[in-house]
């Protein structure tokens, strides 16, 4: 047996991290595998050792998820939007930037649903 020597060992072929970056940064992570069916039953059975292959045990996860996000955004006053359909993030990104001092941070976390 050989054991991954780093994270990005594990990672490899596994999970794909993706930065598209202007004068913003959108980060999108996905397991690929997750994407099929099979992938899923798999996750949630071998990973989640759950009997019964259901999302309703996926939802606990996600809003986990949220709520640490959400938490991250409070603790650090870092501005929180919830896109609603057809809103220009640029005039968003634009009135945060009207309040910023200059210097390198996050000036907001947005959701958009899709």
């Amino acid at each position: 047996m050989t054991l991954a020597r780093c994270v990005a060992d594990v990672l490899t072929d596994h999970v794909v991290f993706e930065v598209e970056c202007i004068d913003r940064m959108y980060l999108n992570v996905y397991v690929p595998r997750l994407q099929y069916a099979t992938g899923l039953v798999q996750y949630i059975h071998r990973q989640m050792g759950k009997p019964v292959a259901s999302t309703a045990v996926l939802a606990p996860l996600t809003r986990a998820y949220v709520q640490a996000v959400h938490r991250y955004a409070r603790d650090h006053r870092i501005g929180w939007v919830d896109f609603v359909k057809g809103q220009r993030k640029d005039d968003i990104a634009s009135q945060f930037l009207a309040g910023c001092d200059g210097t390198e941070q996050v000036l907001f976390i947005g959701r958009a649903q899709e």
